[in-house]
């Protein structure tokens, strides 16, 4: 192995955000095929969840904590996301990735919102072992709240640090961050605020690309650059050649 990286793919590029957990298959086998022919590359995968989870975390109200009223809530929502990353450890499988899912349910504890406890130290022997591990935006337990929804975005930012990967990537639906129809190539801390960055279009209980930019803005501060791109291009993130997206990094 040569290197972890730390990929990410958005919700919207592996559902119809604006359906009831409607599955992209054809574009979950197409980028099964493209990271299968990325032997050499020490893979941790994550995923969002788009229209599997956030439905159903933004009915039962999850992110406000639990009451005894909206308690299913937490199985509900965890059962969403669950299925889409079952399809997705499936495409990668049948595409012949050694890959395996992760819920961060069983493993993670947050507080007011934020990771607390997260083992990763199985997750770095997997991926030393050529297995993928795949995570998801899921449904954890919250010390004040009771229950909270971690984003795939803010998994992205504490794998990477727990696990001292130097790339990290999110395959989006969009060619980057956009400013007037055209893609920010680089963004800091300075020059976040001067940019018009909303929500997302469709439900989203994460805080869409400011929520986005936010987590990735602090990995920066912790020395790790991101970048954001279009899923077509990750075989050249992968292979580390330029993709036209969009890089998140400290201020020089």
């Amino acid at each position: 192995m040569t290197e972890r990286v730390v990929l990410k793919l958005g919700g919207s590029v592996i559902t119809d955000k604006s359906g009831d957990c409607a599955i992209d298959h054809a574009r979950l086998r197409e980028i099964a095929v493209e990271l299968a022919a990325q032997r050499e590359t020490a893979l941790v995968l994550v995923h969002g969840a788009g229209s599997c989870g956030h439905p159903e975390a933004r009915r039962y109200r999850i992110n406000d904590g639990l009451t005894g009223e909206n308690v299913p809530g937490v199985y509900e929502t965890h059962t969403a996301v669950s299925s889409l990353n079952t399809a997705v450890v499936d495409a990668l499988r049948d595409a012949g990735v050694e890959a395996i899912g992760i819920h961060p349910l069983d493993l993670g504890l947050a507080e007011n919102g934020r990771l607390v406890s997260f083992e990763t130290r199985h997750i770095a022997e997997m991926s030393e072992h050529g297995i993928v591990p795949v995570l998801h935006g899921d449904v954890v337990m919250d010390r004040l709240r009771g229950s909270c929804i971690v984003s795939g975005d803010q998994l992205v930012t504490h794998l990477a640090a727990a696990l001292k990967s130097r790339r990290v990537g999110l395959a989006t639906d969009v060619p980057g961050v956009l400013a007037n129809g055209s893609v920010v190539p680089r963004i800091d801390r300075s020059t976040v605020e001067s940019l018009d960055v909303g929500g997302s279009g469709n439900t989203d209980v994460t805080g869409g690309m400011r929520g986005k930019l936010a987590e990735l803005l602090a990995l920066a501060d912790a020395g790790i650059d991101s970048h954001i791109f279009h899923v077509s291009k990750i075989g050249r993130f992968l292979d580390g050649i330029e993709h036209g997206g969009t890089m998140i990094t400290a201020k020089e």
